[in-house]
C-alpha cells in the first residue's frame, strides 16, 4: 500500500500507485509535491510508477471496494496545555514581538473497526472548491479536503489567495465587521502581497466572505505575473510557506523556532499545514493541507489552528478550535 491523492475543486482527481520515484526539483512527468511542515524532506517531487485519473465515484468506489468505513473513539483534548501556550504566544503578541501566530491543537482518537482509506471516498465527495489530498503507505498516512489554496501556477503566472479569519459560533451575520477577524485576515493578505511583489507584477481582488462547508472565512484572491526570470514551484513553495494562515508573522528564525517549539508540545502532526501538491502538464496546485486526519495503525489525530492576535481572547479561540474540528468531523464522516 503505497498511494497518493490529489483532488481540484472542480472534481477532476488522480491517484498515484507506487514505488514513488523521487526528486528535489520538479520533473517533466506528473508528480506529487508531498513534504512535511518544515520542508525537510529533501526531495518532496514524488512520481508514481502508475497515475490513473479518477473521472467519477464508481471508478474510485471500485478502487476502495476491499476497505469499510472506519469507526473511530474521540477522546476530547484537555485545555491545560493549550491555555499556556495560548497565553504565551499574546504575551509576545502584546509586547510586539509577534503579530501572529497559529499553534495547533490535535484532538486524539483510536481505531476501533473499519479502514482509514475509505475515507478518500469522502474527500472524492467534498464540497465544491476544495482542495484534496491524501498520502498513504503501509498502515498510515494522511488525508483531508482543504479549501486553501497557497498557490497554483503555469509558466510566469501565478494564483493565490489569503483564507484567514472565522466566523464565531451562530455569529456569521456580524462576521463582515469584525474587527479582529478582519485585521487576522489582513495580517495573512499583506504578508502574501508584500512577498509576491518582490517578484511579480501582483493584483490584489477585495476581501470577501467565503463559506467553506460548515465553516465561513474571509478570503482574498491574488493574481501575480512572475519576473522573468520566474521562480520555480520549488521556490515559490519556500517563499510563500508558512503564510501567516497557519505560521506566524514575523517569519523570522526565532519566531518560527517559538512556532515549531509548540506545535511540538501539543503533538501537531507533521502534515498540517503544510503544503500538498500535484503537476500535471505543465500546471502546478499546490494546497495548504488543512481540515484533514492523520493516522498510524489505530492511532488517529485530528489537528486544527487558531490564529492568535493582539484581540485574542481564550474562551473564543477554544470554541473555534472545536468548530473547526467539528466541520472536519462532518466532512469526511468521523
Amino acid at each position: 500500500m503505497d498511494h497518493a491523492f490529489f483532488r481540484l475543486p472542480d472534481g477532476r482527481a488522480w491517484i498515484g500507485e507506487g514505488p514513488f520515484a523521487e526528486a528535489s526539483t520538479a520533473p517533466e512527468a506528473a508528480a506529487f509535491y508531498i513534504n512535511d511542515f518544515t520542508l525537510t524532506d529533501p526531495k518532496p517531487w514524488k512520481i508514481p510508477a502508475r497515475l490513473i485519473e479518477i473521472k467519477n465515484v464508481s471508478q474510485l468506489e471500485e478502487w476502495l471496494r476491499a476497505f469499510n468505513p472506519p469507526r473511530i473513539l474521540w477522546q476530547k483534548p484537555e485545555t491545560q496545555w493549550f491555555k499556556m501556550v495560548f497565553r504565551r504566544i499574546r504575551k509576545d503578541v502584546l509586547a510586539h514581538r509577534l503579530r501572529k501566530m497559529v499553534p495547533v491543537l490535535t484532538e486524539r482518537g483510536t481505531l476501533t473497526e473499519g479502514d482509514m482509506i475509505f475515507l478518500l471516498r469522502r474527500v472524492f465527495d467534498a464540497p465544491q472548491g476544495f482542495w484534496g489530498y491524501a498520502r498513504i503507505r503501509d498502515g498510515e498516512g494522511f488525508l483531508g479536503a482543504t479549501p486553501e489554496l497557497l498557490f497554483q501556477q503555469k509558466g510566469a503566472h501565478l494564483e493565490t489567495m489569503a483564507l484567514a479569519g472565522t466566523a464565531k459560533p451562530s455569529g456569521a451575520e456580524d462576521f463582515a465587521h469584525d474587527i479582529k477577524e478582519i485585521d487576522e485576515h489582513e495580517i495573512v493578505a499583506r504578508f502574501l502581497e508584500e512577498s509576491l511583489r518582490e517578484v511579480a507584477v501582483v493584483h490584489r481582488q477585495p476581501r470577501e466572505v467565503s463559506i467553506a462547508g460548515s465553516l465561513t472565512h474571509f478570503r482574498t484572491r491574488f493574481t501575480a505575473e512572475l519576473n522573468p526570470p520566474y521562480e520555480s514551484e520549488g521556490a515559490c513553495i519556500k517563499r510563500l510557506h508558512p503564510t501567516p494562515a497557519v505560521g506566524s508573522l514575523p517569519r523570522d528564525e526565532a519566531a518560527l523556532k517559538k512556532l515549531m517549539d509548540y506545535r511540538e508540545q501539543l503533538g501537531a502532526p507533521s502534515f498540517f499545514g503544510a503544503p500538498f501538491g500535484f503537476k500535471s502538464e505543465g500546471e502546478f496546485h499546490c494546497a495548504v493541507a488543512i481540515r484533514g486526519v492523520s493516522w498510524s495503525g489505530d492511532e488517529v489525530a485530528l489537528p486544527c489552528g487558531c490564529g492568535i492576535v493582539a484581540a485574542s481572547a481564550f474562551d473564543h479561540e477554544w470554541r473555534e478550535l472545536r468548530q473547526k474540528r467539528e466541520a472536519v468531523a462532518k466532512l469526511l464522516g468521523i
